[in-house]
């Protein structure tokens, strides 16, 4: 099975081949990937060194000549570190382009503090980007592809957390991956294995989608009744999307169980594996947050 970096690295490359629009920002991280695109297309593969800021900004240069750049990075060295580069050089420019973090949340969790990311997603949200987060390596290279071919500013999470569940899923909509009269559970990017082996038994419809922004409100409504008991479920910064489940249901009398990353920070660094346990989103905890909130 191919891992998601793989992944994005051979799409990458793909996309630099057919399009002379798209080029490749890089800040040393993932520079292995394309020694040989570099030899193939010079000029539109730049390694800018451990500048991220510049990284970002060339970037950002490349998009107002007319570029789609894919700008590339771990995700809080992306997105945290250079924030400031892509609020004004791309969203107040208004222009567009593909950022691609990976490592988040905690791929790289015995990397410290500095390698961790969980606050990616709610910072990208604030510029009102498209954001991405796969579940599969395939799912990889189809968000990349749909990013380059778009518009505007994308964020795509690379992450080596991936699920295992065959699930046939559509851009930009919510899934039905189980239906149940009890409540709904939404999965945001990856997670649903945990979700669904967290609510087997349980009377709950389970819905699933890679695209987190823009978030399908309809798709939601179209599972809840006259009152809705809903469970988020999303692998970053816990309630980073219960804004845009609070607007879908608006006017609908409703409660949420917002589950994600905590905001204290957990100081043993551990394996991706143990942020998971400790944040309750693998099945256990996931089982244990749904047994007490959803009516029984």
């Amino acid at each position: 099975m191919s891992s998601p970096r793989g992944a994005f690295a051979r799409t990458t490359n793909a996309l630099l081949d057919e399009d002379p629009r798209v080029a490749v920002v890089l800040a040393e991280i993932s520079r292995q990937y394309f020694p040989d695109a570099e030899r193939r297309h010079p000029g539109r593969v730049v390694n800018v060194g451990i500048r991220e800021q510049l990284l970002v900004s060339v970037g950002a240069g490349m998009a107002l000549a007319g570029m789609r750049p894919v700008v590339h990075t771990f995700g809080p060295f992306l997105v945290e570190r250079a924030f400031e580069q892509v609020k004004l050089d791309f969203a107040h420019q208004g222009v567009g382009g593909v950022l691609v973090g990976s490592g988040g949340s905690f791929d790289m969790a015995g990397a410290g503090r500095t390698h961790q990311s969980p606050g990616d997603v709610a910072l990208m949200d604030t510029l009102d980007a498209h954001i991405e987060a796969p579940a599969t390596a395939d799912g990889v290279e189809a968000a990349l592809r749909r990013a380059v071919a778009s518009d505007g500013l994308h964020y795509v999470r690379v992450t080596e957390q991936v699920d295992r569940t065959p699930v046939t899923t559509r851009p930009g909509r919510l899934t039905a991956v189980r239906r149940g009269s009890g409540g709904v559970v939404v999965v945001l990017g990856p997670g649903l294995d945990a979700v669904l082996e967290a609510t087997q038994g349980l009377d709950v419809t389970v819905l699933h989608s890679t695209t987190v922004r823009p978030f399908d409100a309809a798709g939601l409504r179209a599972h809840v009744g006259d009152r809705a008991d809903v469970v988020l479920v999303e692998p970053w910064l816990a309630g980073t999307s219960s804004r845009v489940v609070a607007d879908a249901l608006v006017d609908v009398p409703h409660r949420l169980l917002a589950l994600g990353v905590g905001r204290g920070e957990l100081r043993r660094y551990g394996t991706p594996a143990d942020h998971v346990r400790h944040h309750g989103l693998d099945a256990e905890g996931i089982r244990r947050e749904v047994g007490w909130f959803l009516p029984a």
